[in-house]
């Protein structure tokens, strides 16, 4: 029976029955047939886009980091800012979309006792990630004609990725309202990365160093 326009199986329409059936299971399906026949949906509708359930998960975290980049297109000022402006622009707009989708990625990523089984999940989002931070170094570099100054894009895009999964941990574990020790935690991270980078003095890694060891140890 052909399906009319207004039930119209799309990726985006999977991805949402999918979030809602986690969170109204606080758990993931156990197969896709359950969850297709919960959704009554049939399983070809689900398999034209997915090919498994991890592959619908990781799909949602790419999902993420496009909303994130079609908003900061957005925004006319984001091509005037800086690197570290734009650095920065990027995760606190990350954030505050996981923050409008925060029971559902708090119960994804600790589905499993795992960490490793939880953040495979994020394997895309990586590759996303790093390129995201690589396009900002390849910037910047374009502007250097000593080899010496350059920075290392690898190296770089590592150290982004790095500070998403510190960010990451700090927001889950985070009850300040408005998640603003997130914030501040992400501020203070990125500032100490392009410090390290540009090679400015060392009072901003030793004060994230200090607000770490505060916010790790209350």
């Amino acid at each position: 029976m052909a399906k009319t326009k207004t039930n119209k199986i799309t990726e985006d329409r999977i991805i949402e029955l999918y979030m809602d059936y986690v969170l109204e299971h606080e758990a993931v399906p156990k197969s896709i047939y359950k969850f297709c026949k919960e959704n009554k949906i049939a399983e070809t509708d689900f398999y034209a886009f997915f090919g498994s359930v991890e592959a619908l998960q990781k799909a949602i975290w790419s999902k993420f980091y496009a909303h994130t980049e079609a908003l900061l297109n957005k925004n006319d000022e984001y091509e005037s800012f800086t690197n570290k402006e734009k650095m920065l622009t990027f995760f606190f707009t990350f954030f505050e979309l996981l923050s409008l989708n925060r029971s559902y990625v708090l119960l994804t990523l600790t589905e499993h006792r795992n960490a490793l089984k939880n953040l495979a999940q994020l394997k895309d989002l990586r590759h996303l990630v790093k390129g995201f931070a690589t396009g900002l170094i390849d910037e910047a570099n374009s502007e250097k004609s000593s080899k010496i100054t350059k920075y290392n894009p690898k190296v770089f895009s590592e150290g982004a990725w790095l500070q998403f999964l510190f960010a990451l941990k700090f927001w889950m574990g985070d009850s300040s309202p408005g998640f603003e020790k997130t914030d501040m935690a992400i501020e203070k991270s990125i500032n100490t990365v392009f410090d390290i980078f540009d090679h400015t003095p060392l009072e901003n890694i030793i004060d994230f160093g200090k607000f770490l060891y505060k916010e790790t140890m209350a």
